[in-house]
């Protein structure tokens, strides 16, 4: 679309006040804070797709030209597809590129003075936009345009739009040097892009001028609809869309909740069109079985997040929901409960380990929830190892880990890193509370874990929400899930997710991945049932031209890739640009570039501003929201436990290496208006190439374990297996599902040919092979591999000690 764009006359310009100690990233106008003027977001739901635009208007209404930059939310498991800029009755269609390139291209044209923009992702729902050389009386516009799936659950789908990034927890100590982006906290070396995902925040009651409007159009697509809901907005129908009213801010997540009635099995493939040998994406839904048997005795961890983040209602609800938690167990169950902020808390009269749920057992760890009020800071690493530890030692019974928590941490990455060496056969269920949750984070955890993320809004949806919960805490109907197929060739390596999930009541099962050969024939689902029943299920396939098919499983694969680089497979990157590159979905190694040919503003001077976003709705706000949540990132923090079989540990890169991604300009004091306490100007880091900058994380050592570390590591794996011997055969299974995803983070990036038998173990671990022959294969190369002494320094050994938590780097390249 091509927009009009009309100039101020000379009149509004002389009204404009610009104040000269008004801060980095606020000019103080009649019109209020600019320079994001609008935000429109127009979405069409079809069945259980939504196909969104969003809208942003930039206006300059100073006198020299601007650089604005937004840091926004956009949903997690959508796909970013495209992207234009309109301004002066020009719409340019951006390219999308390497991260590195994109950068470089960017900085260079708004050198040479010509209008340009970008868009980049910084974690999986949170992005920044930049847009340079806005003419002073100029309007510009930037249309993304993405599409998602919907979840649906339990006759229920969901919509939800997040509209602004709440301030998170940053550990870490901070870095020396420029900072990365333009926000109020600095790069720490646990969060080296603390300034990238940190906007400014406007204080209560401060006006804001932005203009919100969202427009929803649903077509049920064959579909039996119910009455939809919205939990957060007043939501008003016209002629078919839903809208919401014109005084809204952006301060909270848009949800709706459509009641879909339950649809049946189905089998979408998508050929690409493009390709030169038939192949192509495919898409399977499968519905789960009535239950069958009672559910196996479970030991369930339950993490209760105390941090200050969770004050208020969000408290209260936290605390309902944990209890509801503990008061699903049984007597045949066992269990821990930790509450946690920059430090872990236990119920004083339970076990140090895992309790029996005893009525007098189940009452203290009540009375300990209750007792939970906020506090300090998100340290949510050491908890989710303590819990994760504490689940390792059981057998025979299922191992789930409940998080209850809004997600509001920086450190992600070095989260997902180090936990998911621990996760094993545990699932892990994640219930998010807020109205601006950290979804993207928490889907993370819960798909590493093979469970389920829900998120709570309101206290009235509290209870609908655990309902939800209860079922899937008590056990899957079906488990040790596979897919094959007639007529055509999947390719496992590229399927989405990458450890398929189990079968829970009321939840279908919905998997995609990519295949080769003409799309015939059927796709055959197996599994066990609780009583130990074999599984079955054939869908037939459909083929289909659905490109919104295609552009979600690039988006949900890339994820994957992006968590399994995320825990310590370097090797990825390639592919993970490739695949983005190919299928025009963006990710955190590539970008959206936009830029006009012609020159708009020669010399290239600009003044750079932020855009301030809104504190979230629901958030008790201190003095200084910023400054507070800094001082307790910079508090001490105690280190996550010890575990027998822990993460390897990254080398810590140089400063250079993790602030080499050139910056943006800085500006004075922090304004009156929002919350700025970046302090010391910030500069980009001149004579740095985007490229190699961005590249630069490749200098990170590797893993830090040495190898006769690994073979203790691996004789304690044999003698485990020997323990089990007697166990039946799901067990088995379990246990080495268990083993083959440990040593696959262990040593799945090592070139050392040293670690080639476990490498080759893995790969045997994985196959279709019976369970017998896969587990005499496990204790022969365990225990020969474990026999085996280590003389001489491995040249994957780092030979100095393993750097401290507090001293790792992130991996992402900056």
């Amino acid at each position: 679309m091509t927009l009009s764009v009309t100039s101020m006359d000379p009149g509004e310009i002389s009204r404009i006040k610009i104040l000269p100690d008004s801060g980095f990233g606020m000019l103080r106008t009649d019109r209020g804070a600019l320079p994001l003027d609008r935000l429109d977001v127009r979405a069409r739901v079809s069945g259980l797709v939504a196909h969104t635009v969003l809208q942003t208007d930039f206006v300059n209404v100073h006198d020299i030209a601007l650089e604005a930059t937004y840091v926004f939310p956009l949903p997690d498991r959508a796909a970013v597809t495209g992207m234009t800029m309109t301004a002066d009755e020009r719409t340019i269609t951006a390219e999308l590129q390497e991260r590195g390139q994109a950068r470089e291209a960017y900085d260079q044209a708004i050198r040479s003075g010509q209008r340009a923009s970008i868009a980049e992702e910084e974690r999986p729902d949170v992005f920044t936009m930049r847009v340079g050389n806005i003419l002073p009386g100029e309007r510009v516009t930037i249309e993304l345009s993405l599409v998602g799936p919907l979840p649906f659950e339990d006759g229920e789908a969901t919509f939800r739009f997040p509209l602004v990034v709440a301030p998170r927890y940053l550990p870490g100590t901070p870095l020396s040097g420029p900072a990365v982006g333009d926000g109020w906290a600095p790069d720490t070396d646990a969060v080296p892009d603390a300034s990238r995902i940190t906007p400014p925040v406007l204080l209560p009651g401060f006006p804001n001028p932005l203009r919100l409007s969202i427009a929803v159009e649903i077509d049920p697509a064959g579909l039996e609809l119910g009455a939809v809901r919205s939990s957060l907005h007043t939501v008003i129908d016209r002629d078919g869309v839903l809208t919401i009213g014109v005084d809204e801010r952006a301060n909270r997540d848009f949800v709706l909740r459509l009641p879909y009635a339950g649809g049946g099995q189905t089998a979408i493939a998508v050929p690409d069109e493009s390709a030169e040998q038939p192949e192509g994406v495919y898409q399977l839904v499968v519905l789960p079985p009535a239950e069958s048997a009672a559910p196996r005795p479970k030991d369930v961890v339950l993490l209760l997040d105390r941090s200050g983040s969770m004050g208020g209602w969000k408290m209260v609800a936290a605390r309902r929901a944990a209890a509801r938690v503990v008061d699903t167990l049984t007597a045949a169950d066992r269990f821990a409960v930790l509450t946690f902020d920059h430090q872990v808390d236990r119920p004083g009269d339970l076990p140090t380990g895992l309790a029996e749920a005893t009525d007098r057992h189940r009452f203290r760890a009540v009375e300990h929830l209750a007792k939970a009020t906020a506090r300090g800071g998100t340290e949510l690493l050491a908890p989710l190892s303590e819990g994760l530890g504490l689940l390792r030692a059981s057998e025979g019974r299922d191992r789930v880990l409940v998080l209850v928590t809004d997600g509001q941490v920086g450190n992600e990455d070095q989260i997902v890193h180090d936990v998911t060496p621990l996760i094993g056969t545990t699932r892990i269920h994640t219930i998010g509370i807020d109205r601006a949750v950290n979804a993207g984070f928490l889907g993370r955890l819960a798909a590493l874990g093979a469970g389920r993320a829900e998120l709570v809004e309101s206290e009235d949806r509290l209870d609908e929400a655990m309902e939800h919960i209860h079922r899937r805490i008590g056990a899957p109907v079906v488990t040790d899930l596979r897919i094959t197929a007639s007529g055509v060739h999947l390719v496992d390596d590229d399927r989405s997710p990458a450890r398929l999930p189990c079968l829970y009541p009321g939840v279908p099962l919905v998997v995609s991945g990519r295949y080769t050969g003409r799309p015939t024939g059927e796709l055959v689902v197996t599994g066990r049932t609780r009583d130990d029943r074999e599984f079955r299920t054939s869908v037939p396939v459909q083929q289909r031209s659905e490109p919104a098919v295609a552009a979600q499983w690039a988006r949900a694969r890339l994820r994957d890739l992006e968590d399994a680089y995320a825990a310590g497979d370097r090797s990825l990157e390639d592919r993970i640009v490739a695949t983005s590159l190919r299928y025009g979905v963006l990710c955190r190694f590539t970008a959206y570039v936009a830029v006009d040919s012609r020159v708009v503003n020669e010399g290239g001077e600009t003044r750079r501003v932020t855009q301030p976003v809104e504190l979230p709705d629901g958030w008790e706000a201190p003095g200084a929201v910023a400054p507070a949540m800094m001082r307790l990132a910079s508090a001490a923090s105690p280190a996550p436990p010890p575990l027998p079989s822990g993460p390897p540990s990254f080398a810590p890169a140089s400063a250079d290496e993790s602030l080499a991604a050139g910056g943006f300009a800085g500006a004075p004091a922090p304004a009156s208006g929002y919350v700025n306490s970046a302090g010391a100007a910030r500069s980009r880091r001149p004579g740095v190439a985007a490229t190699s900058a961005f590249r630069a994380g490749k200098a990170m050592a590797a893993n830090a374990l040495s190898l006769d570390d690994v073979r203790a590591l691996a004789a304690t794996e044999a003698q485990r297996l020997r323990d089990a011997t007697a166990q039946p055969e799901w067990h088995q299974r379990e246990l080495l599902d268990d083993l083959a995803s440990r040593l696959h983070v262990l040593i799945g990036a090592q070139t050392d040919s040293a670690y080639t038998p476990l490498q080759e173990l893995v790969t045997s671990l994985r196959s279709d092979a019976p369970t017998t022959e896969r587990w005499a294969t496990a204790l022969k190369v365990l225990t020969s591999f474990a026999g085996t002494t280590n003389t001489a320094p491995s040249s994957t050994e780092n030979p100095s000690s393993p750097p401290s938590p507090s001293d790792r780097k992130s991996f992402w390249k900056r």
